[in-house]
């Protein structure tokens, strides 16, 4: 009899078992590294908001802080500041990709923005805000919620499906804890 070449059925389904269970133990920590990333992004975005939000109330005193991401960046998406430098309207702090990452715009590393601010009493200036982050897809994008004040203090709180950026007075403690 013969010698036969190549490998028999129960080989390969061996190796394909094997190929399986490493599969099924890498691609959770694979979404699970994912999920971290982007929730990094989201926080580090959120501290580029702050700073441009400080930027913004020392370059237009007489207005205080930006109410709209729009009024952060360079304008709609894929804008650029223009050549005629930044204005109250586009400021060019943040770019265009953050600044259009709103709900109803496209993420930014998996997680929509939002920014509502409020004048103090009595006056027009704008004396708060508040930054705030959800995922895009929630369990997919990102499993946090993050938001800051004009304290500049981030907070986080868990994320729920189809939840909205945090407006003014709902980054407080308990409902968000200071991020470590």
């Amino acid at each position: 009899m013969a010698k036969q070449k190549g490998f028999s059925l129960i080989e390969l389904l061996i190796v394909v078992a094997i190929i399986l269970i490493i599969a099924s133990i890498a691609i959770p920590n694979l979404l699970r590294a994912r999920i971290a990333a982007n929730e990094s992004s989201a926080v580090s975005s959120i501290r580029t908001i702050n700073t441009a939000q400080v930027t913004y109330q020392s370059a237009y005193p007489t207005f205080g802080y930006a109410n709209a991401l729009s009024q952060l960046g360079p304008g709609g998406p894929g804008s650029v500041c223009p050549a005629s430098g930044p204005t109250q309207t586009n400021s060019c702090l943040i770019d265009s990709v953050l600044a259009n990452a709103t709900s109803g715009g496209t993420a930014k590393s998996g997680y929509y923005f939002g920014l509502a601010a409020a004048a103090g009493a009595g006056t027009t200036l704008i004396t708060q805000y508040t930054v705030g982050t959800v995922p895009a897809s929630f369990n997919n994008t990102g499993v946090r919620d993050f938001c800051s004040n004009e304290d500049v203090v981030i907070m986080f709180a868990p994320g729920a499906s189809g939840a909205t950026p945090v407006g003014i007075g709902g980054c407080v403690q308990p409902a968000y804890l200071p991020l470590q």
